[in-house]
């Protein structure tokens, strides 16, 4: 345990970290603190590098936890498998690298949690000639991983006398990826894998549903960056029997996005309804602002619908404060409804390396579902991968405060969060309806399913996306 092995004088520091580690060793029980960080592996040690690399073989986590996979992998046996796509003559040798690769991440990734700089830097040494942009999925998740590295210890080597992270000082190492590429990498995750396809089909759903024989809806689009999911939406609203309603759009903007593509978009958004005979009204409203009715223009007889595409993490915050007073906000206007779509993985737990786990488990998963829907010299690949999910990976290895906003949490912790405030679910019925949208990417391994009236996207078993749809709880005062 790198906290034991390296920082021994943080265990009476900080007596709760204790019962951390006492969880955390469950299943990291396989470092042994006399043999060098990066050592072979043993048996039990390889076990977890085997599930990084078999994505086919992982299955739900269970509920709960902060500590990675513990009884997840005590519950498990596997097996290295060949990559898809794997040449057999050379496939062992790659195995051999990514079982050497990912180690060494693990290790530096200790190493930097216990703000040990010299030993990572010298880790670091070793990951970066086999980490490879264009190598096989596991060594382009790996190369992503190595880069929030970097940055991680180009930030603890800024640390202020104060002992805070500066997490701004390093944008300055990592290539600008631009407003345009990243919705031109959204676009392409749109259009090869169900993962957003499955975000607006369950969102629309549930909106349709609550819009029947109702003659005024206004949505309220948090985080609003494109129209794309609106398309479908008044399409399927056109098809009423009793005829569509009248629509407004509040989208609630951030301070980055570009509010002119939005403006255009909606234009044609605007124009495509009137053809079909659905009228809209659209405004722009940014997220500064305060959710209250008078801003928001809400009108008397209209139903009220709030929207989130992933976009709600980034108000969960350390003291969580931020999320419960736009929760609060919400619920004071009494929606009809509140759609929330949100990746399903736990990237926001306190400590770095349980963090880091769960992000590696993750992304593996999302990095070989793309190889397996896109071939390995695609370009539309590459930008999808550099373009939008380094970002992300980055932001949560690198960036501390109010700097990592990719705080995505378990379905349950939403689940909680969310009664808290005085939300209760509703179900989400179209499980269907998202099997044949899944089924139409025709790419084996991408699983769905539904919980406690959510629906589940996965693949090969691990959760990637969940949505649901909430209301006003009644009987909460």
């Amino acid at each position: 345990m790198a906290i034991r092995r390296f920082c021994p004088e943080r265990m009476d520091q900080d007596p709760d970290l204790k019962d951390y580690l006492f969880e955390i060793e469950t299943w990291s029980s396989s470092f042994d603190s006399s043999s060098p960080p990066c050592s072979g592996c043993d048996d039990e040690d390889s076990s977890f590098i085997d599930s990084v690399i078999n994505t086919s073989l992982f299955e739900e986590l269970p509920e709960s936890t902060d500590n990675g996979f513990a009884s997840y992998l005590e519950d498990t046996t596997m097996q290295p498998v060949l990559m898809d796509n794997a040449d057999p003559d050379t496939a062992p040798a790659s195995i051999n690298e990514g079982l050497e690769l990912v180690h060494l991440l693990l290790a530096c990734a200790e190493a930097v949690a216990c703000r040990d700089t010299t030993l990572a830097a010298s880790i670091f040494s070793q990951i970066w000639p086999l980490a490879d942009q264009n190598g096989d999925s596991l060594k382009r998740v790996c190369f992503h991983f190595a880069v929030g590295l970097k940055s991680r210890l180009s930030l603890l080597q800024t640390v202020g006398v104060s002992g805070s992270l500066n997490t701004a000082s390093t944008n300055k190492d990592n290539p600008i990826v631009t407003k345009e590429e990243k919705m031109e990498a959204f676009h392409h995750l749109y259009e090869t894998t169900p993962y957003i396809s499955f975000a607006f089909m369950a969102a629309n759903d549930s909106i349709c549903q609550a819009a029947k024989g109702k003659d005024y809806l206004h949505i309220v689009d948090l985080g609003m960056s494109h129209a794309i999911q609106w398309h479908n939406l008044i399409q399927m609203l056109a098809s009423h029997s009793e005829g569509p309603p009248r629509i407004r759009i509040t989208g609630i903007t951030s301070s980055d996005s570009r509010i002119s593509d939005l403006e255009s978009n909606m234009k044609i958004l605007l124009k495509n309804a009137n053809t079909i005979g659905v009228h809209i009204e659209f405004r722009i409203m940014n997220e500064s602002s305060l959710l209250t009715a008078e801003n928001l223009d809400i009108r008397q007889g209209e139903t009220l619908v709030f929207n989130s595409i992933m976009h709600l993490h980034r108000y969960v915050k350390e003291t969580r404060g931020s999320l419960k007073a736009v929760l609060v906000a919400i619920k004071k206007l009494k929606p009809e409804l509140f759609t929330i779509v949100e990746q399903d993985a736990n990237h926001n737990g306190p400590f770095f390396l349980a963090r880091f786990l769960e992000s590696l488990h993750y992304y593996s998963a999302v990095f070989d579902s793309l190889e397996a829907s896109l071939t390995r010299s695609s370009l539309r690949r590459m930008k999808i991968e550099n373009s939008y999910f380094a970002d992300a990976i980055r932001n949560i290895i690198a960036c501390e405060g109010g700097e990592r906003v990719e705080r995505h949490e378990r379905a349950d912790q939403w689940r909680r969060q969310l009664g808290r405030a005085g939300f209760q679910g509703v179900g989400i019925e179209s499980v269907s309806q998202v099997k044949m949208l899944v089924s139409a990417y025709n790419c084996d391994g991408y699983t769905t399913g539904s919980e406690k009236g959510c629906l589940l996207l996965g693949w090969k078993g691990r959760p990637i996306m969940w949505a649901s749809a909430w209301k006003v709880n009644s009987s909460h005062s």
